[in-house]
């Protein structure tokens, strides 16, 4: 996996790369990646959440196929398209899409850690398809992370009867399904096509289509309207967000084992919890903290129980 990372990454950042620079790639994901909940809710405050999405995706994307175009990389052909499509609908108009829309509803606190929890349904899917491979530890994981999110809902149920707030918790935790879908269908599709080049091609098909389902249902602000912020907050995603600190990912992946780095997905709910609190005064209890950090132990143990499955040689 390392060595096909090392050949196709763009910014060839093996060449001078150590275990130094690599903790610290994966410092900056697991801060950065925590930081874009708080940027995307201070983003929808002033524009349609899903028109932000648009742009961000747009943006971004264009970044990367510029960056490939200019280094002579082809475009997919024929049956390529296919995965290419499917996942832009999967994970970036839908996951990354819903995800937008719902932190305009609830806290980004509370929107990153169900975002986090997306692994549970990889559990329940496996179930669904009558996987018997599921062994105790990743029902014990499902099980504690149901139960963190028990929690942190038990502090919230008053919340309920608010609309807004059941359709923002509706529409994260549809986006955490649709990823997990696109999880599990990039595992299945085996596709020579340059990933990275693929995904700045996702991100530009689900930005038109984001802005054109904008437009379509009239949510949508003229340009010369969006305020400051939100185009800040547009920047940010699509550089920070979407770019470096995807790279920096990359970079730490070719430097640091599988394990070591999946720790960024424990470290970013987190960051977005105290942010949230601090700069938007979102809710932070001991409902919040325990059952946040019951739910990422869950989640934990899926996710090793997963990656040991993914790693182990295929019976003959």
């Amino acid at each position: 996996m390392r060595r096909q990372l090392n050949m196709i990454n763009p910014m060839r950042l093996t060449e001078k790369g150590t275990r130094s620079k690599a903790l610290l790639a994966l410092t900056l994901v697991s801060i950065t990646w925590g930081t874009t909940w708080l940027v995307s809710k201070a983003g929808v405050m002033y524009m349609p959440a899903l028109q932000l999405a648009g742009l961000r995706q747009l943006t971004g994307g264009l970044i990367y196929i510029v960056y490939f175009i200019s280094k002579g990389k082809a475009f997919p052909r024929g049956r390529q398209w296919i995965p290419v499509i499917i996942l832009s609908i999967l994970n970036f108009l839908l996951s990354n899409g819903l995800t937008t829309w719902g932190v305009k509803y609830i806290s980004s606190g509370l929107g990153a850690i169900i975002g986090a929890v997306f692994p549970l349904w990889m559990v329940v899917i496996a179930l669904i398809r009558g996987n018997s491979s599921l062994n105790r530890k990743s029902l014990i994981g499902f099980v504690l992370g149901f139960t963190g999110i028990c929690i942190i809902f038990a502090d919230h149920l008053h919340d309920f009867m608010n609309a807004n707030f059941r359709f923002g918790i509706f529409l994260s935790i549809t986006a955490t399904l649709t990823w997990a879908f696109g999880t599990i269908y990039t595992k299945n599709q085996a596709d020579s096509f340059n990933p990275y080049f693929s995904i700045g091609i996702q991100m530009v098909i689900a930005g038109f289509m984001l802005t054109s389902v904008s437009h379509a249902t009239g949510n949508v602000i003229p340009i010369t309207q969006i305020p400051v912020i939100s185009w800040l907050s547009i920047i940010y995603l699509a550089v920070v967000g979407s770019v470096i600190s995807f790279m920096a990912y990359i970079y730490a992946l070719q430097h640091l084992p599988t394990e070591q780095v999946s720790i960024y997905a424990y470290i970013n709910p987190l960051v977005a919890v105290f942010l949230g609190s601090w700069i938007f005064d979102e809710k932070l209890n001991a409902f919040i903290v325990f059952g946040g950090l019951i739910a990422l132990c869950g989640v934990y143990l899926v996710n090793a129980e997963f990656r040991k499955n993914r790693d182990q040689p295929a019976s003959q």
